[in-house]
């Protein structure tokens, strides 16, 4: 199933460059797929520079888009960014920033980055096939996100919701996506 959502804009942001975005995302049994459409002055956004896929830490302090994954109800939860370097992380807690862990059981993400005129798109695709303790037969919340980073040094903070005060991505008031488990025939 494809769902499309649009990403707000925090009231405390700074950069100007970005008018909105839009994420395309598909799951099923063994992948979650999210494409992020960002438009406005796209030549103003700073993109960190693309290399070698790997993980990096710290990619939120930049140019990046992100996904917060719960099985509902359950209050663990994991982060996965993903850098337009081809950059990416992963984490694990078990509640609210609370015990973090690199998330070791997730296999590399394809990422690819596409721009045009007035529209960057980042696809992020994750192979969740090894990650047995996904939980594939519940539906998971999601909180999906973006932090731009113009080139004067101005940052945009975007995402699905916002829970009051700064920016917090963590925060359960952002995980306001449902996406039931994909159903196959007879059942």
């Amino acid at each position: 199933m494809l769902r499309r959502v649009k990403l707000l804009r925090h009231p405390q942001s700074r950069g100007s460059s970005v008018l909105e975005i839009d994420v395309e995302i598909a799951r099923s049994a063994s992948a979650l797929t999210l494409i992020y459409a960002v438009r406005g002055d796209i030549e103003a956004v700073s993109l960190p520079k693309e290399v070698a896929p790997a993980r990096a830490d710290g990619l939120w302090q930049h140019t990046c888009f992100e996904a917060f994954v719960r099985s509902s109800p359950a209050p663990a939860y994991r982060e996965f960014n993903f850098s337009p370097s081809r950059q990416w992380a992963a984490y694990r807690f078990d509640d609210y920033r609370q015990g973090m862990t690199t998330d070791v059981v997730i296999a590399d993400p394809r990422i690819e980055l596409q721009s045009d005129d007035g529209e960057t798109r980042l696809l992020a695709s994750l192979d969740l096939s090894d990650a047995a303790a996904w939980d594939a037969a519940k539906d998971w919340r999601l909180g999906l996100s973006a932090v731009i980073e113009d080139r004067d040094g101005g940052r945009s903070w975007w995402a699905l919701a916002h829970p009051p005060g700064n920016p917090d991505f963590h925060h359960g008031d952002g995980f306001v996506l449902t996406l039931p488990p994909e159903r196959t025939l007879g059942r």
